[in-house]
């Protein structure tokens, strides 16, 4: 059972970095200006104060729900725009679909995938968002001029905009293009479904590889299939039944406080053992520990492929290199793995 909004009326004491008052205390807040336009100070606003409350990691912040003080003017959807996201909530706005056109009936009908004249366009499936601007990075040294982009999927923050990882990557040229995936929203493009993104960005987009996976702050719960990291589940079958080359970059950590995450993510491994098909696991060399649990993992189903990882570099380039508080010297194996899956994508064709 669902508990109510936690909301609350408070003033804009801040407005960069965004701060708000809710009674009598200052508080950090973050706002989607791509939906409810800019903030100033003085502005009095609606916040949803939960995760702030429940000193939540990853979601240390009080999130604007309204402003309304200059949040109650916009024209709302150009005429002819009717394909709506976040539908149904009070947070419902429109899109353009970044899904190619309907093909022809015969390709619809047709008992097997349509015949490519080129070779498919490979998809890295990330368990989590951390894992993005080292995959990125090294997916770029191995093979440079490759067009890489991002598809944020559900798992995660759903908002495309809080991402400082892709608005950086996107500045220094690391990805080309960011789908955001329903149920995420708020990306360069739209899209209605993570098969329509995949789709898009292969045949539309000219994308030659693609990264995909969840927005930060991925959503646990204790469980076993309770978590944001399930997502990469849905995403890896969506690439395969697309056709595409699948890999999958492994959770992995040596300093972990949570023994299930160490050397290898309980994620992880359940996603290896749920999986209906066959995906690729790229691994950093020199580490035997996880290596063996994961060939362990994959059986004879999956297969590991061992790359050689640089942390030195990606540290030299200033690019995100902390994870839930923990510095790359620190936790280096979970750098590692994304170094491993980025260095493993190749161009299309």
């Amino acid at each position: 059972m669902s508990g109510r909004l936690k909301l609350r009326r408070g003033v804009v004491v801040s407005a960069e970095p965004l701060a708000v008052e809710v009674d009598g205390e200052r508080r950090p807040a973050w706002a989607d200006t791509s939906l409810l336009g800019e903030m100033q100070e003085g502005d009095e606003v609606v916040v949803n104060v939960e995760a702030l409350d429940l000193n939540l990691g990853s979601g240390g912040f009080d999130i604007v729900h309204l402003n309304l003080t200059r949040g109650l003017e916009s024209p709302g959807a150009p005429e002819g725009q009717h394909v709506i996201k976040l539908n149904y909530s009070s947070l419902q706005h429109p899109v353009d679909p970044v899904e190619l056109p309907v093909r022809l009936m015969r390709d619809m009908t047709t008992q097997s995938a349509p015949e490519r004249t080129e070779e498919p366009m490979p998809v890295l499936v990330l368990p989590l968002h951390g894992h993005l601007a080292p995959a990125a990075w090294a997916a770029a040294q191995a093979a440079p001029g490759l067009k890489v982009g991002y598809v944020q999927t559900g798992g995660g923050a759903l908002p495309g905009s809080l991402s400082r990882d892709v608005a950086e990557l996107r500045e220094c040229g690391l990805l080309c293009g960011h789908i955001t995936a329903a149920p995420a929203y708020g990306g360069e493009h739209e899209a209605l479904s993570v098969a329509g993104a995949l789709d898009a960005a292969a045949q539309g987009l000219g994308w030659d590889v693609a990264i995909a996976g969840p927005g930060p702050g991925i959503i646990g719960s204790d469980t076993r299939l309770g978590h944001g990291g399930i997502a990469a589940l849905d995403t890896a079958h969506v690439a395969l039944a697309l056709g595409l080359p699948t890999l999958l970059s492994p959770r992995l950590s040596s300093a972990d406080p949570r023994e299930r995450h160490r050397p290898v993510s309980h994620h992880t491994l359940t996603v290896l053992q749920l999986l209906l098909g066959a995906v690729e696991i790229p691994v950093p060399s020199n580490e035997p520990i996880p290596i063996a649990v994961l060939a362990t993992a994959a059986g004879w189903r999956h297969r590991l492929r061992e790359a050689p990882v640089d942390l030195a570099g990606y540290v030299a380039t200033g690019l995100p290199a902390r994870t839930m508080g923990r510095s790359i010297e620190e936790d280096p194996l979970f750098f590692a793995a994304p170094l491993a899956a980025g260095a493993a994508l190749r161009r299309k064709g």
